[in-house]
């Protein structure tokens, strides 16, 4: 039996979190995390009463094997950091990592030989139009990024956005051509390495993406769509018997499908 601890666990992605592992057969939700909550009554939130609600680190002492993070950007990185050092696998679905600070707890990760993934996106379709995107960048030598989600989403770009163009950076080896233009309003968007990303804030989006690649006479968009966050529990699930099998933590969940 896996034995999980969900971090976040009443926001809108923790409690689907919850609801996953509470279905699944092979795991056992053990106890949840939220620094900002002052109630420790599992049953407040519904949980059943032998699941430990903690909101300090000093207090978390609990056999674990995966620690599930749905936290916010501020909070994710000590809370990962966290679960490596209690040598608790991490499923990280919270973005807003730095490059430095995923790096950082790579090494922390790889150094206890344990297993563990920071992903910025669960969907499958969005891993797969990634994946595409990063061979597609072969054969482009231009492209923008257009991330679109709903209105409370705190980080922007997308942690799905940047990762998308580091992969059609690291595809490419070298930074995008720029192109000169009168811009004052600033309308081009973010640039990672020469990749512009544009993020849409909107009600009615959950979690949408486009890449889109220019060439002489011809573009190519690979895009997908995001209805119902239930879809992310699929790659969750997938990541969680991964890691526990693994020595090592990955950035990106293309890099185990």
């Amino acid at each position: 039996m896996i034995r999980v601890i969900v971090s976040g666990f009443n926001g809108s992605m923790g409690q689907k979190a919850v609801k996953m592992v509470n279905q699944s057969e092979d795991m056992q939700l053990v106890a949840v995390f939220n620094a900002v909550i002052t109630d420790l009554d599992p049953q407040t939130y519904g949980l059943a009463d032998n699941v430990n609600v903690y909101n300090d680190f000093a207090d978390v002492d609990i056999d674990a094997d995966i620690w599930i993070d749905f936290s916010i950007p501020s909070a994710v990185f000590e809370n990962t950091k966290f679960a490596i050092e209690k040598g608790i696998r991490p499923v990280i679905g919270t973005s807003g990592m730095s490059e430095a600070q995923t790096g950082e707890l790579k090494r922390l990760a790889d150094s206890k030989n344990l297993g563990g993934i920071i992903a910025s996106n669960f969907g499958l379709s969005a891993v797969l139009m990634m994946k595409f995107a990063q061979v597609a960048a072969k054969y482009f030598a231009e492209a923008e990024i257009v991330e679109k989600h709903h209105e409370d989403k705190i980080d922007a770009p997308s942690g799905t956005a940047l990762n998308t163009a580091r992969l059609i950076y690291e595809a490419r080896g070298h930074d995008q051509k720029q192109h000169n233009s009168n811009d004052p309003l600033n309308t081009r968007g973010g640039d990672y390495h020469g990749v512009k990303i544009h993020a849409l804030r909107l009600p009615g989006f959950v979690a949408d993406e486009e890449v889109i690649f220019g060439g002489t006479g011809e573009t190519l968009t690979i895009s997908q769509s995001t209805t119902d966050r239930e879809s992310f529990m699929t790659g969750v699930k997938l990541a969680i018997h991964e890691v526990m099998e693994s020595n090592h933590l990955v950035i990106g969940l293309e890099q185990i499908i």
